[in-house]
């Protein structure tokens, strides 16, 4: 199971089985589920993706997933996992259109990069992105992401991938 995590304003920890509901919901939803992975899926799809969160990953401990929560309700959905497509760790987050515009993506998206560099020592962390999906590129700017190329997909789609490099303490000079 991945730890919990807290920022401001939301809370990340394990789903359970009660979120099965809010999951689909919020996967059910053309406006989250366009950007994610290969766009909207079927009802069942989404049911049998929830049910492999407790039987494969939770159960082999394989990487983070975690229900995002806000004042007790479920208003996301945040991973960190090693891909291919990036050969590194990549972040995937998802918050339900009422979250929209409130600076809620932002903290997500750090408190996943802040895991990743903190917890789980690593040096780059990578996002991929419809390049359509102007909002998320812009979060991913200002949060210190940059463009590292492209990926041509399948369906004449365009996905950009983004990385972020943990910064260095710099060296203190010592005055005499």
């Amino acid at each position: 199971m991945p730890p919990t995590l807290h920022t401001a304003r939301l809370l990340l920890d394990p789903y359970t089985p009660d979120d099965e509901e809010d999951f689909v919901a919020l996967f059910q939803d053309v406006r989250v589920s366009r950007w994610m992975g290969d766009g909207p899926s079927a009802e069942a799809d989404d049911r049998a993706l929830f049910g492999r969160i407790f039987s494969k990953v939770y159960a082999q401990d394989l990487f983070g997933v975690w229900a995002v929560r806000r004042e007790g309700r479920l208003v996301g959905h945040a991973e960190i996992k090693r891909t291919d497509a990036v050969d590194g760790h990549e972040i995937v987050y998802a918050l339900a259109p009422e979250a929209w515009g409130s600076g809620l993506g932002t903290e997500l998206a750090e408190a996943l990069v802040t895991h990743g560099f903190g917890t789980l020592g690593l040096t780059e962390v990578h996002a991929t992105v419809a390049a359509e999906n102007e909002a998320s590129l812009r979060l991913l700017g200002r949060i210190g992401f940059e463009h590292v190329r492209d990926i041509d997909e399948a369906d004449g789609g365009l996905t950009r991938v983004l990385t972020a490099c943990r910064r260095r303490p710099r060296a203190r000079s010592s005055r005499r």
